[in-house]
């Protein structure tokens, strides 16, 4: 048999070790191969798999090659990018599932299962000829493979190697490093069903230097065992299993395979690749089992499914499978596998310490058994039974991978007792509601930098006669663009937004802003929208084409939720054709500071993807916008490109003091009217274009997408709190958005001073905004947030651009605008961030502090004072 670099260490830590596809592997340690998959979910599992075979692609004619011999579209790797593939045969089966990594320009590496290694070259080899330029060659001898995975993968790696050795958060990213005089690639793959995990490819002579590091930092050693229990809790294949042939000696089509929608590609890019036709024809079908359309399944008669044993006992691969009396098919993988449980809901679940066993499994099944389906499983002539279920294991919420329980429904507390009588539940409500408002206006110190009090007057104009009412209105061209109302009774309201549009065109300085829109959102979608209303004017035809390539912020780097592809902007992006994503470039960031975009590389990616939106803006946003830059750039390269500013968080500094996005260059301005502008939930759009310019029909498709595009009524009270607001905002905006920064800079420096680890740079004061962004520690933002609250703090924990997501937040962003208001100035921040420290480093309770603190600003600044309009504010309480 043959032996991996690492046999030794596996005999000296105890291994069992076993033949497994010609090779002699360690099965289970002492520990056992419960406490591996156990040690793996809850701490971080050291696997070796040197046996698997490793195949390097390059030269010119490597990408063709591919294309013809993978199911996965491999032009849509860029260097630094991995993807789940599948070698087909000309029958649409699967003779291998494999990983393809593009490590270089023209060159891959090619992962596929030991049992198929051999198999694999020989046929790789059969269908290369006729393709030049192309070097295949075998590193499996030469060149090891390990994989590091579970919540404590990160830590480790970052030990051994330092956190900017890691690749870029998110699944299938690669970096190549060099450490200790061997260069190695490390890649964010793993088949344990881990959100957090590494794979690396090292020297075979360094690899055993690597493992005892791994091991000294805290992994533990997982064998083939657990590998294989791991795998089949997160309802991952394996070939031999859910893939080749069933117990009938019948081949199992490719998209009977769960997996099969990420590793199939019918890019034109791909032409007539092998099984191309059948795994079309596959496709089609399962399209319809989606659907529940169970016509002509002849193509893809069974697929895959997970289940979950409801009865004792355990399913093995070949027991057969029934719904009634009906054999529907036939266990594929099964185990008694073991889970953590977790105590507590949401962001604030936490591993118990306790442990439970499950049978669990997969099943081929007539396509027609659908998901959350009672099935029964013979086993040794006892009918046990079973739930189909879509999925055993959840894996979005790093770091943790999290059981999913089936027939085990959880009771969700009411707010009140139902068997109270209404005017009770009436009662408890204003007691509650009171409760609250009392705590969070009088007892604590806000700091989410998304939120802001309104000024008494621009809360009781919200609840006026206008908050009931109707206001639809659009201009009209046969009235001379003259607008015009639909309901009668609406002349105040007609004055109200008059004058509300004079008072934000003075504050933005811009010639048009609509004001209809309820929030940042829904601006931002309004604008996406008529964007595609306005490419696609010329032809009222044909099937509208979405925005060709658009330039934003990713989310991890803070960019506005909005503005990515799983938010508003969805619908409108195209697909690019080469990646088989959306056609969305993201703003390179500084490696040195991640909060600031790298100008630097702008010009070459602008140049190169000539985006038709750029979208600037962030939700965790520290510096100015490169405005002026990218104005320069995009005039420079000649391109047709609308330039955007989503200022939702930082409207109310538009100004001197902080940017001035008109006179910089932008196009569009949207934002949130509640968060530094100190007005009412509510959007705008704004544009400086006259009517002459070649681009204000693009703002009168924004206001015909507004209404009757996303609007109808458009919550007039608010409208008139909003206005009162821009008065304010317009007679205080100096004052207030010097203190805002001044603040910000003040509390940025008393918090690094008080110990703790401040993001941004310190020359200019690590901000300048409102935010201040404070870098806890990975996976400790949500504690601390939490910690915080309990003593009447209120904190908004987020995830730093190095971190895989909000559930691994390791960072508090914070902002000073309410607090200002409130009358806080820099000794008072000062003050605050050491009783924060006390908190977040030591751990103790101030909340008598933070109340007492509290007590000093109960009033609002900034605003008209009541002793200014006294008697319309007692009429306007007598009417409510």
């Amino acid at each position: 048999m043959m032996r991996t670099p690492l046999y030794k260490k596996h005999v000296s830590l105890g291994a069992r070790m076993v033949e497994f596809a010609g090779w002699e592997m360690p099965v289970q340690y002492p520990t056992g191969i419960v406490e591996e998959h156990l040690r793996t979910r809850k701490g971080a599992g050291l696997f070796d798999i040197s046996h698997m075979g490793r195949f390097l692609v390059s030269g010119w004619g490597s990408l063709p090659f591919l294309q013809h011999a993978l199911t996965n579209n491999a032009a849509a790797l860029e260097p630094g990018k991995a993807q789940y593939t599948m070698i087909p045969n000309e029958g649409g089966g699967a003779i291998d599932d494999a990983y393809l990594y593009c490590l270089r320009a023209q060159e891959y590496l090619l992962v596929v299962n030991a049992a198929n290694r051999d198999r694999d070259w020989e046929h790789l080899q059969s269908i290369r000829s006729g393709l030049p330029g192309l070097e295949l060659v075998d590193r499996t001898a030469d060149l090891a493979m390990i994989s590091l995975q579970g919540p404590d993968s990160r830590h480790i790696m970052i030990s051994c190697f330092g956190e900017e050795a890691l690749p870029e958060p998110g699944r299938n990213n690669l970096t190549a490093i060099s450490s200790r005089g061997s260069g190695l690639t490390i890649a964010r793959t793993g088949y344990a069903g881990e959100p957090l995990g590494f794979e690396l490819f090292v020297p075979g002579e360094s690899v055993d230097r690597l493992w005892d590091e791994f091991l000294s930092a805290g992994a533990a050693p997982i064998g083939l065992g657990a590998r294989d229990t791991l795998r089949l809790e997160a309802g991952l294949p394996l070939y031999g299993h859910e893939l080749g042939v069933d117990p009938e000696d019948q081949e199992i089509p490719i998209f009977a395979c769960p997996l099969a929608r990420f590793a199939v590609s019918f890019s034109p890019l791909k032409e007539q690749f092998r099984g191309r036709q059948p795994l079309q024809d596959q496709f089609a079908v399962y399209r319809r089992i989606v659907k529940r359309d169970y016509s002509n399944l002849q193509s893809l008669p069974r697929i895959v499914r997970l289940f979950e044993v409801q009865d004792k006992g355990i399913a093995r691969q070949g027991a057969a499978v029934f719904v009634e009396d009906r054999q529907v098919g036939w266990v594929t993988s099964g185990t008694m596998a073991p889970y953590w449980i977790f105590e507590g809901e949401g962001l604030c679940s936490t591993l118990s310490g306790q442990r439970e066993r499950r049978a669990i499994g997969m099943a081929l099944l007539d396509s027609t058994v659908e998901a959350e389906t009672e099935i029964e499983i013979d086993v040794r002539g006892k009918r046990l039974k079973a739930l189909t279920v879509p999925y055993l294991l959840r894996t979005e919420a790093p770091p943790y991978a999290r059981p999913v329980l089936w027939g085990k429904g959880e009771e969700v507390p009411e707010m009140v007792e139902p068997s109270l009588s209404y005017p009770d539940k009436a009662r408890h409500l204003l007691r509650r509601s009171i409760d609250n408002t009392q705590w969070r206006q009088k007892r604590c110190i806000n700091l989410i930098p998304s939120e802001m009090t309104h000024s008494s007057l621009s809360r009781l104009l919200s609840i006026m006669d206008p908050s009931f009412r109707y206001g639809e209105h659009r201009k009209i061209k046969a009235f001379k663009d003259a607008e015009v109302f639909y309901y009668q009774g609406t002349g105040f309201i007609d004055e109200v937004e008059r004058a509300l549009v004079e008072e934000l065109r003075r504050y933005l300085g811009c010639r048009e802003v609509e004001t209809r829109v309820l929030s940042g959102q829904m601006a931002n979608m309004t604008l996406f929208s008529a964007m595609v209303d306005y490419l696609n004017r010329d032809d009222r035809k044909s099937e509208p084409r979405r925005i060709r390539s658009i330039m934003n912020n990713h989310i991890i780097k803070g960019g506005h939720l909005s503005a990515q592809p799983m938010g508003a902007l969805r619908d409108f992006v195209a697909r690019d054709p080469a990646r088989e994503a959306p056609a969305v470039i993201n703003f390179p960031v500084c490696e040195a500071d991640p909060y600031r975009i790298d100008t630097a590389q702008l010009r070459g990616l602008l140049e190169q993807h000539r985006p038709e939106l750029i979208v600037l803006g962030k939700s965790m946003i520290l510096y100015r916008e490169p405005v002026q830059e990218i104005r320069r750039i995009v005039e420079q390269l000649s391109l047709d490109t609308v330039i955007m500013y989503d200022m939702a968080h930082v409207l109310g500094l538009v100004g001197p003091h902080y940017q001035e996005p008109f006179v910089e260059g932008a196009d569009i301005v949207t934002g949130s009217t509640h968060k530094t502008f100190f007005g009412t939930q509510r959007g705008i759009l704004a544009v400086n274009w006259a009517e002459e310019d070649p681009r204000y029909e693009l703002w009168e498709t924004i206001q015909r997408r507004t209404f009757p595009g996303s609007v109808s009524n458009h919550h007039l009270g608010t409208l008139l709190g909003l206005l009162m607001a821009a008065y304010e905002m317009n007679a205080f905006k100096g004052d207030y958005q010097k203190a805002v920064i001044g603040n910000a800079k003040s509390f940025a420096r008393a918090l690094k001073d008080a110990g703790l680890r401040v993001a941004g740079d310190p020359e200019v004061g690590h901000t300048e905004t409102h935010q201040v962004v404070v870098e806890i520690g990975y996976c400790q933002g949500v504690e601390a947030a939490r910690r915080l609250e309990e003593n009447n703090i209120i904190v908004n924990f987020q995830a730093s651009p190095r971190e895989e997501g909000f559930t691994a937040s390791g960072a508090l962003r914070m902002g000073v605008s309410e607090m200002t208001r409130f009358g806080m100035e820099t000794e008072d921040f000062q003050t605050l961030a050491e009783l924060i420290r006390d908190v977040v480093i030591d751990g103790k309770s101030v909340q008598d502090e933070v109340i007492r603190l509290r007590g000093r600003f109960q009033d609002l600044r900034y605003c008209f004072s009541d002793a200014q309009l006294d008697s319309q504010i007692e009429q306007l309480h007598g009417l409510i």
